[in-house]
């Protein structure tokens, strides 16, 4: 299955966002077609503070307020739910399969505080809201980690992606979406990571 065009925006919407590239990031809302942006759009640029952080996100609203908004969120976009690491446990270990064992453990001997957040808020509280499925979020992911050149973490989420339902197929064109926006270097080692996933 092929990326949808709007897939496709957001993908370079979330990347643009990690990178700072704010001239894009205008361009793209200025430029998005009638109908968004909408719900999707909200949810791909919520998710980008996992990746880029709370100062990059406000940047990027301010960025957006200037050219229109993303428009008010519905009703039901509107979760007051706490954070819940029992929640997102379920989503880490679809994710991560038979190694969120280990990886669980690596961030609990980092801290446990640290360990709660990432299954609380990170899973349980973000990459579950209702609004984008499972396997399109991790794509943004991968967008965004191949952006930051963070390769272990793109392999990690490249096969979450793929365990949540994304085809290779999609992967490839995540990479290829966001190219133009990544720099050579990021861009390379990024396609390693998805060919070495690929070939196993």
């Amino acid at each position: 299955m092929a990326l949808t065009d709007q897939e496709r925006r957001l993908i370079r919407v979330s990347v643009a966002i990690v990178l700072g590239h704010w001239d894009q990031l205008r361009r793209l809302r200025t430029e998005a077609p009638a109908g968004e942006p909408d719900r999707a759009w909200r949810e791909a640029v919520l998710q980008t503070h996992l990746f880029a952080g709370f100062p990059r996100l406000v940047e990027a609203y301010s960025q957006l307020e200037a050219v229109g908004g993303l428009g008010a969120p519905d009703a039901d976009e509107v979760l007051r739910e706490p954070s819940d690491p029992a929640r997102g446990r379920e989503l880490f270990e679809r994710i991560y399969a038979g190694a969120s064992p280990a990886v669980l453990a690596f961030l609990e001997r980092q801290h446990p505080d640290y360990a709660d957040w990432i299954l609380g808020h990170a899973y349980g509280r973000v990459l579950m809201r209702p609004g984008l499925g499972a396997d399109r979020r991790e794509l943004l992911a991968c967008a965004c980690l191949a952006a930051l050149g963070q390769d272990r973490q793109l392999g990690s989420h490249a096969r979450g992606a793929l365990r949540c339902g994304a085809t290779s197929t999609e992967l490839t064109e995540t990479l290829e979406t966001a190219a133009p926006d990544i720099g050579t270097r990021a861009l390379a080692a990024a396609r390693n990571v998805v060919r070495e996933l690929a070939a196993r």
